[in-house]
């Protein structure tokens, strides 16, 4: 596995799919093994390259939604509404099929258990995917830094990864989960029921004074918002770390 990030040039790599997983209706995840894969740290992406029979290519980036494990490479992707990419992965993508892919990039918005904790982590939408690739990190290393995960999403149906969710806080000391739906909410949600604000972080997040690593990833708005909250709470800038997305085309 990576143990720091160390700038080098990245070539493109042919992986095949051996394994497809459905999140929710919009979501899948794409279990990859790519040969000569050099591994990676929870919160890097990598780059999709699609080439059509006519020559013509397609590129998007995807976070990786979990830990180094040997060539494998997972990926979550979500359908964007008349995207050139995500339909193609989601509804006609198949195992056995292949893909290049291009990575791992990213070093500053990366987290394994020796960089220490408590670890604070508050994602909008898909964004959610590297932040889940943290709380795998943790899980899988024995470690028992403290967790608090913190998804925003609009309606319960588009919540990523909810029963592994359930069951890593239910069986994993110290790995606390929370929800908050911003347009619709089941009968008897019990969970939060509005954007996340100053004040749900005050009462749900880690306090400034326990120094947590934040890490904040979403729609550019979501973590702005998030970002300069939790500085105006008295959390140090340099220990909250944003990844933020907008519209690429899908």
């Amino acid at each position: 596995m990576v143990g720091t990030a160390v700038p080098r040039r990245l070539t493109w790599l042919v992986a095949e799919v051996v394994e497809m997983v459905d999140e929710t209706a919009r979501a899948r995840s794409i279990v990859l093994r790519c040969p000569g894969w050099s591994g990676h740290l929870a919160g890097q992406h990598v780059d999709v390259r699609l080439t059509a029979e006519d020559g013509y290519q397609a590129q998007r980036s995807y976070s990786i939604a979990a830990p180094a494990d040997g060539e494998k490479v997972i990926l979550t992707v979500e359908l964007v509404d008349d995207g050139e990419v995500s339909p193609y992965l989601i509804e006609e993508l198949s195992e056995g099929d292949r893909l290049e892919i291009r990575g791992p990039i990213g070093g500053y918005f990366v987290w394994e258990p020796g960089r220490g904790g408590p670890l604070q982590l508050i994602g909008g939408g898909s964004g959610v995917v590297p932040l889940m690739a943290m709380v795998r990190a943790r899980v899988e290393g024995g470690s028992d830094i403290a967790v608090r995960y913190l998804s925003s999403a609009r309606s319960v149906d588009l919540i990523l990864y909810r029963e592994e969710l359930a069951r890593l806080a239910r069986d994993s000391e110290g790995v606390e989960v929370l929800y908050t739906l911003t347009r619709e909410q089941p009968d008897g949600w019990t969970g939060l029921t509005r954007r996340v604000d100053s004040e749900m972080l005050e009462a749900h997040a880690f306090g400034a004074g326990e120094e947590p690593l934040c890490f904040v990833c979403g729609p550019t708005p979501f973590v702005e918002a998030v970002a300069s909250a939790l500085v105006d709470l008295g959390h140090k800038a340099e220990r909250v770390r944003t990844e933020r997305f907008g519209p690429t085309g899908g």
